[in-house]
């Protein structure tokens, strides 16, 4: 079946109507409601990886270089992190 479209305030009327009244458009918002697709459960979001936990060994390379030398001399570590990012599916520029 199609979308369908329900302002605030229908919603709202059919909230406070009489629960022995089940009119067309709350049947309608009902299917609507069942076909929606669940958010992810939590063991699903924390299976995602994050940017600060990926590469250890090549960010703790690089950020030692760069705290010892300075940033500039350390293009090669800094490019070897960027590079284990990428492999891991991140979106990262230099």
């Amino acid at each position: 079946m199609g979308n369908v479209t329900v302002s605030r305030s229908e919603a709202m009327a059919v909230a406070n109507s009489d629960p022995g009244k089940i009119s067309e458009k709350q049947a309608l918002m009902n299917e609507t409601l069942s076909s929606v697709e669940p958010k992810p459960r939590a063991e699903e979001r924390t299976k995602r990886k994050k940017i600060c936990c990926v590469c250890p060994d090549t960010k703790r390379l690089r950020d030692e270089c760069i705290v010892e030398h300075g940033e500039a001399a350390c293009s090669k570590w800094i490019e070897a992190h960027l590079q284990c990012l990428r492999m891991e599916g991140f979106n990262a520029k230099q």
